[in-house]
């Protein structure tokens, strides 16, 4: 029943509200909630019971006497129900300070429960409790004062909250009393700001106290969601006031919400309005950027930062680049959506991501995604000082400099770097490096990566954001090194059959002086697998300014392996191997006493092939070979033996008009000691016919080996046997007879003269004097008539016909003398020739003269181009001689 009444009493409240009355907040709950405006809470356990103990006295020992209070009964509850009372809202222009009064009743020593105090600031959630009390039972009433610092035209209300334990007793409050003017022992807290951050910041609130500050006060920071922060600092602001600051570190989205100065004294709480802690998650790019152009030194991209997670606004833009492997980094601001990132090392690999700004510290984001693609000081006092080499090594070099200190960089945000200038392979290098122990007691630094004798000149930088000091320049020398390896590429090797010449280029990276070459070299196979390379190899040292040397004493068709290293003062470099081969030679062909033959007859010549000795290459075939012994070839004159490369058969050694033709050719493995061999025999050997010899020429009979390898092919053959022609010199006076021109009277003559009979071999000579005197004859008659003909060539139009009427009377003239006097005359052709040669300016003629063995011999006269022949014939003329004469 006095539920229904108190809720029609909160509505008749509300009602008036409505039509302009408002409460002040006191009430000493002597009339119903409703008169005061207060109300139970609608989601809790329980409620609270109005007593009025100067009416009715209860019969619980506990039970204070000679009051008004509201209450609450703990006794067979259990434990953790709740029972909300409420205020009205009040609105407070002013400095102001609430007072109640609290009672725990219940046995010594009990804790029937906890009673809390909430100040609700407009329609927000309830919060954390401002203020609680949890026992002993005291059976006494307490007071409490509430500086509560929240202004119009905000509004609040406080919340008395009692929570049963589950043991007997009571939780009251009496006496709630606002008054217009601060607590007398609590402090009031003025008007907090809202607070704005960057996620990960720390979120500084500054609550300013209205009071001395006192041992007894404890302060900290009080979110509506639960989370505390105690009080980091405080400061005095004037005598009256002093500033707390309280610190929420780390802070995540999770941390924004409403957050409070509370301060406890010993006689209550002061509590500040809410300010406003609004967390920014710093803005990072959705996608990476975008690559535009590429150089050498320098990459061009576009930042695509349009679409982003986070919260803005952007200020502040930045690029971010790496080295992929390696350790070099870089920040850069970028102000348009472009950049141009530069001075970076050629074919290196970068990632390189966008960072955006918003406002406040701890604005920057995380990098976008990568993109994978190939403050105020003032200007330094002076540079570093006294700069010195500690150590020098061949690819590293040590240098130390006088402490630097805050008088000379004038900022503690500087570094140092390390520049250094060397010029390698004709081009000058510029380096930096920073010095991480700038600020060491002895700082020192190692420059890495050099090349080994190389003059350097080395400066240190000192960098601040306003200016650039520089060190006196030192110049230092690294020291030698292992030279590196000979270039392959510049090893040439010029081989010959025992030798070889080596050639080669000192190395590009020589990192020192050249002191000396060490060429090693060994056989290490040869074409020819008879020979014994165990003892072919071998070292030479040359000087450093050398480049070449002869290897001899080497084996033909060997091939050797070259190991080549270079040195200097610091020792040897790394080596190289190549390898040449010598040229194969010509087999050794065997030792023949004489060439004769083992026999012979009409066709044949038997001679005896013997093994050819290899020279650096297995004997490929054994050739045979005819050669005709024509008679141009003057008896007794010396010869140059000769090979014969190109195989020709038989039946083509005519047709190619060649003295020579391969009678037979074995493999290798066919002759493997001395045999016999028939030239002659009318046999094919390995596609050669061996045909029969003619008895009327005379022959050499050639024996030659070859031997092929590595594309090359060598020859070296002996003349194993000689066969003379046969020959019939029966010598026949020859029978000449002149056919006239046309017109002309024919006639014709024979005569016959048996010479007396001569030895054969008289007989021959005389043949061969004929022989060499008509082929002298007739060459001297075309020697001379080229020479007339070339001079005379205009003037022989002119004289045709006179030549003509004049052949005519001569030849008329010979052939009348030729009948009367051809017995003395005889059968010469020597003498017609002489005539003919007596009269070959003046006729257009051509003749022939032949000379035949056991055959005949003709003479043909050809006069204006109508031939008249006269037949001249003979019985032991040999060989055949031909002239003509045009």
């Amino acid at each position: 029943m006095d539920k229904v009444i108190n809720w029609l009493f909160a509505a008749m409240s509300l009602l008036l509200s409505v039509q302009g009355e408002v409460f002040k907040g006191d009430c000493n709950f002597e009339k119903p909630l409703a008169a005061c405006g207060y109300s139970q809470g609608r989601d809790d356990d329980l409620d609270w019971e109005q007593v009025n103990s100067r009416e009715k006295t209860s019969s619980d020992p506990w039970m204070p006497s000679g009051s008004t209070f509201m209450m609450v009964n703990t006794s067979g509850r259990f434990a953790g129900q709740k029972a909300l009372l409420l205020t009205p809202q009040l609105k407070e222009n002013d400095t102001h300070c609430v007072i109640f009064h609290y009672y725990i009743g219940g046995r010594d020593n009990s804790h029937p429960g906890h009673l809390n105090v909430y100040i609700k600031e407009n329609n927000s959630p309830m919060g954390m409790p401002v203020w609680n009390v949890s026992g002993p039972a005291s059976r006494s009433w307490g007071q409490v004062e509430l500086a509560i610092s929240t202004y119009w035209p905000n509004f609040y209300q406080i919340v008395f909250e009692a929570i049963t334990s589950g043991q007997r007793g009571l939780l009251a409050i009496k006496d709630v009393v606002v008054q217009g003017h601060q607590c007398m022992n609590t402090p009031h807290f003025l008007t907090i700001k809202g607070v704005e951050v960057n996620a990960g910041q720390t979120a500084s609130f500054h609550c300013t106290v209205n009071g001395r500050k006192r041992d007894n006060f404890r302060l900290w920071l009080q979110g509506i969601g639960g989370r505390e922060a105690p009080m980091k600092a405080t400061k005095p602001w004037n005598n009256r006031r002093f500033i707390g600051t309280f610190d929420v570190e780390n802070t995540t989205k999770g941390d924004s919400g409403r957050y409070r100065c509370i301060v406890h004294s010993d006689k209550g709480v002061g509590v500040s309005n809410y300010g406003e802690l609004t967390i920014k998650q710093p803005p990072v790019p959705i996608a990476p950027p975008q690559l535009t152009a590429v150089g050498a030194t320098y990459l061009w991209i576009q930042l695509n930062a349009n679409s982003i997670n986070g919260d803005g606004p952007i200020i502040d833009r930045q690029v971010e680049y790496r080295t992929v492997s390696g350790t070099m980094y870089d920040l850069q601001p970028v102000d348009k959506t472009t950049h141009k990132i530069g001075h970076l090392d050629p074919d290196t690999e970068y990632e390189i991501s966008v960072l955006l700004t918003r406002p406040l510290e701890g604005g920057t984001g995380a990098p976008g995604p990568p993109l994978r693609a190939r403050t105020k000081c003032a200007e330094p006092m002076h540079g570093p000082r006294r700069l010195e080499v500690v150590d020098i090594q061949s690819r590293q070099v040590t240098i130390r400099w006088e402490p630097l200190g805050y008088n000379v960089t004038r900022c503690h945000s500087y570094n140092l770097t390390v520049q250094y200038r060397s010029r390698v392979a004709g081009k000058e290098e510029t380096r930096e490096e920073v010095c991480y122990e700038a600020q060491s007691r002895d700082p020192q630094h190692t420059i890495h990566n050099l090349t080994p004798f190389t003059n350097l000149s080395v400066k240190l930088v000192l960098h601040n954001p306003e200016g650039v000091k520089e060190s006196t320049e030192l110049e230092v020398q690294t020291d030698e090194d292992v030279p590196g390896a000979v270039p392959l590429d510049s090893i040439q090797g010029s081989p010959y059959e025992e030798k070889i010449i080596l050639k080669w280029r000192e190395p590009a990276q020589t990192y020192g002086i050249i002191t000396q070459f060490e060429i090693s070299y060994k056989a290490v196979s040869s074409f020819d697998p008879e020979l014994d390379l165990s003892n072919q190899s071998g070292k030479a040292v040359k000087l450093g300014n050398e480049t070449t040397h002869v290897f001899t004493g080497l084996y033909p068709g060997s091939t050797y392996s070259f190991t080549l290293r270079a040195s200097t003062a610091k020792g040897y470099g790394p080596p190289v191997i190549t390898q040449f081969t010598t040229k194969i030679s010509a087999p050794s062909m065997p030792a023949y006493d004489q060439e004769t033959s083992l026999n012979q007859t009409d066709n044949t010549v038997t001679v005896l092939l013997k093994p050819a000795q290899s020279r650096g290459a297995p004997v490929s075939v054994y050739q045979v070979v005819v050669e005709e012994e024509r008679p141009r070839r003057a008896r007794g004159t010396a010869e140059i033996l000769r090979c014969y490369p190109v195989p020709i058969h038989f039946q083509n050694a005519t047709l190619l008009n060649s003295q020579y033709y391969f009678t037979a050719q074995f493999p290798a493995a066919g002759i493997h000691s001395p045999q016999p061999f028939t030239v002659g025999d009318n046999k094919t050997y390995n596609g050669y016919w061996n045909a029969p010899l003619l008895p009327q020429k005379s022959y050499s009979i050639y024996y030659q080996a070859v031997s092929t390898a590595n594309g090359e092919t060598k020859i070296d053959c002996v003349r194993v046997a000689t066969k003379a022609a046969i020959l019939v010199t029966q010598l026949t006076t020859p029978y000449i007879r002149i056919a006239p021109a046309a017109g002309d009277n024919q006639l014709t003559g024979a005569a016959t003269h048996k010479p007396d009979a001569v030895e054969p071999e008289k007989q021959t000579d005389h043949t061969v004097k004929i022989a060499g005197v008509i082929a002298g004859i007739l060459l001297f008659v075309i020697i001379f008539l080229g020479v007339v003909l070339l001079m005379k060539k205009r003037k022989l139009a002119k004289k045709r016909k006179e030549t003509l009427n004049s052949t005519r009377q001569e030849m008329t003239v010979m052939v009348n003398s030729m009948d009367k006097n051809y017995t003395e005359q005889g059968t010469n052709c020597d003498e017609a020739l002489s005539f003919m040669d007596t009269h070959n300016h003046t006729l257009n003629t051509r003749s022939e003269c032949a000379l035949t063995l056991n055959g005949r011999s003709e003479c043909t006269l050809t006069l204006n181009g109508r031939g008249k022949t006269a037949p001249c014939r003979s019985s032991g003329l040999s060989p055949v001689f031909v002239k003509s004469l045009r």
